[in-house]
């Protein structure tokens, strides 16, 4: 059965969670999520990805508990016990060769697994009535694909606590307010918004969009001096082929011959 709904739009790949009731993620649809991604980061002619949900209601509950009772996967060592197939849980939290942005347009209840999964987006975008939390803490459980890795980054070290220890929810503005998603919209401007970002995107070259999540990810919780030397002689493929890419000649002379640029993505 197909729970993730790819569709193809220009430079822009849109991938919708599609499993009712609650978008809940099970093997089956986190290889799927990982197939759509991995589509994202090997098809050139794609520069970016939104990811959101069918509704209005809930973007994603997180891992599927009830097939977790049914024994699709053990606890202990979760992320060994099955094939979440590529990018990790939901294909995304711990995806780290997908250097192309990804936006979220979460249009409902962000709830655990997929709080984590919208966390591994570059880009948020909310719908004013998108809510977040954490619920894991009274299931016997913590929140370990994503949130207890990132959250605290994203937030004050406080507030991140509340969530993971007390289970509280936040509402769109006031993750706004700390910077934990980018933009909150009205429901029905939520995928235009996102169209619009996914489309600016897209008109940037390729090469040096690619490069800021490449070093980002080299160079991230490293001492400055470190982070430099990481830039000048580390393992950086995308980076070091933008420096001396067409797109970077094309350009810098497109600026001089005050006209828009055309990038070929080499």
């Amino acid at each position: 059965m197909q729970f993730v709904q790819v569709e193809k739009v220009g430079h822009v790949l849109e991938v919708v969670l599609d499993k009712p009731k609650v978008n809940a993620i099970d093997f089956e649809m986190s290889r799927q999520l990982g197939a759509a991604f991995a589509t994202l980061r090997d098809d050139p002619d794609l520069r970016v990805g939104i990811l959101t949900a069918a509704g209005d209601r809930i973007f994603s509950a997180g891992w599927d508990l009830k097939a977790l009772n049914e024994g699709e996967a053990q606890l202990d060592n979760w992320w060994d016990s099955g094939d979440f197939g590529d990018g990790g849980f939901a294909g995304l939290t711990e995806n780290w060769t997908l250097n192309k942005p990804v936006i979220a347009a979460l249009n409902g209840l962000v709830i655990g697994g997929g709080f984590e999964l919208a966390m591994a987006c570059d880009l948020l975008i909310a719908a004013d009535h998108v809510e977040f939390a954490l619920p894991e803490m009274p299931l016997g459980m913590v929140p370990d694909a994503g949130a207890l890795q990132r959250l605290p980054r994203r937030l004050p070290h406080n507030i991140a606590m509340e969530m993971f220890l007390l289970g509280r929810r936040m509402g769109a503005d006031e993750a706004a307010g700390y910077g934990l998603v980018n933009k909150v919209v009205p429901k029905e401007d939520l995928m235009p918004a996102a169209r619009e970002w996914a489309t600016q995107l897209a008109q940037a070259a390729p090469l040096a969009l690619q490069s800021v999540k490449e070093v980002l990810r080299s160079i991230e919780c490293v001492p400055l001096e470190s982070a430099f030397a990481t830039m000048r002689s580390g393992d950086l493929p995308v980076y070091r082929a933008m420096l001396k890419s067409e797109d970077a000649e094309e350009g810098v002379k497109a600026f001089v011959e005050r006209r828009a640029p055309v990038f070929k993505g080499r």
